[in-house]
Parts: structure tokens; sequence; C-alpha cells
């Protein structure tokens, strides 16, 4: 069985709205094995994107733990929380966060050069062809459809090699070709035991790549 690399305890975040506390997630439990894809569903506003932020240790909870490869996350320092997020775990987000007069090469290259890590061709080479994007290396980000735009966000994602990886409506700006596609490419990643965590609200997407459910409505999973 794959070992378990995420679980949350009790998970709180609360906030103040005037005099109005917001709970925006309540009590959550969740474990993540590794090489899983979840689904995080449920309405806007149900608090998707704030459980992601937790998770992946982007922001802080009021109260309860995080637990990633052993360690509480919720009690470290914001220098270690940035050591393990630049080792260890990456974002796709729904608006693609591409630099747009920067070529794909560069894009990708991106988190080597902020991690100060050697820029290794092979390797956004060998991602690149992956991800059918070798014939674009060389054009700018803002040169590209929507689809090839979350590849290639995809393939950020995926040079640091992360063990985990967060996708907030990836398929939110995209057709329905190129948001099958995309989990397409997710599905391939999990079983090269990758895990995968994505907020969305295709129902019909996750039903057809078998993803683990976990549906959220007022900050509670139901």
């Amino acid at each position: 069985m794959n070992e378990i690399l995420l679980i949350a305890e009790k998970l709180n975040k609360i906030y103040q709205r005037g005099e109005e506390k917001v709970w925006a997630i309540k009590d959550v439990d969740l474990e993540v094995k590794k090489g899983e894809l979840v689904a995080i569903m449920g309405p806007s506003g149900s608090g998707k994107t704030t459980l992601l932020n937790l998770l992946s240790g982007f922001d802080r909870p009021s109260s309860g733990k995080i637990i990633f490869l052993g360690n509480d996350i919720t009690k470290m320092k914001e220098k270690e929380l940035q050591k393990i997020r630049s080792k260890y775990v990456s974002f796709v987000f729904q608006n693609f966060l591409l630099f747009p007069h920067l070529t794909v090469y560069e894009n990708i290259a991106l988190p080597l050069f902020f991690n100060k890590k050697r820029i290794v061709k092979e390797k956004i080479l060998k991602i690149s062809e992956k991800l059918s994007l070798i014939s674009r290396l060389n054009h700018r980000a803002n040169q590209l459809s929507g689809g090839e735009m979350q590849r290639v966000a995809i393939a950020r994602a995926l040079i640091i090699e992360p063990l985990i990886i967060f996708a907030d409506e990836p398929t939110g700006n995209l057709d329905s070709e190129n948001a099958y596609n995309v989990f397409q490419i997710f599905s391939a990643l999990v079983k090269e035991n990758y895990t995968i965590i994505v907020a969305t609200h295709n129902w019909e997407l996750i039903n057809k790549f078998n993803a683990r459910k976990i549906y959220l409505k007022d900050g509670k999973i139901l």
C-alpha cells in the first residue's frame, strides 16, 4: 500500500469580518496517500481554495495540525516552510500565472532559477516532450493557446520533481477538450507515483478519471 504523505487533523481556518467570525474551514480531517489523485469539490465559497492553501503550507490554520512527511508544518517557521515548499510542493493555477514575455523554456525553468538550482537543459527537454511542448519551447507564453499555457504550467510544476502537486481549478479557463487533456496528464502522473490534489467543479472529468472525491460545503467535509 502507498504511504500516507499528508494528514490534516481537526483543521480550522477562521477569518474575522468586522465583529463576525467566518469559518472558512471547519474541523477537517483528511489523509492523502502517495500516488493518489484527490479531487476537492464543492460550490463556490465552500472553502476549496482555502483548504489547498492550508495543506500546501501557503496559509496557516487557526487551529489543527498538518502532518507532511511526518512533520507538523503548522509549527514550522516561514523559512522552514519555504524549504519544504521549494523541494516538495508545486502549484498549478486556473490563470496559468506564466510570465507572458518569457519563452516556454524560460517559464519552465523559473522554479530552478528562484530556488538557485542548476538549470539542466536535458531535464527541461524531457518534461517538454512528455507534455508535447518541444515545438513551442522558443515561443513566448503570450503566443500560446490556453491549453498550451496550462501544459507549460504543469511542466513548470514538474521541473522540481515535487512529491505533491496542488491544482486550483486548473481547467476553469479551458474548453472541454483541453480540460480533458489536463486530467489525462494528471492521471498519467499519478501512475508515475506523483500525488495530485485538485480543487474543481468538473464532476464529469473527476468521474472519468476515477479520482477520490472529497466534497466540501461551508468549510466542512460531507
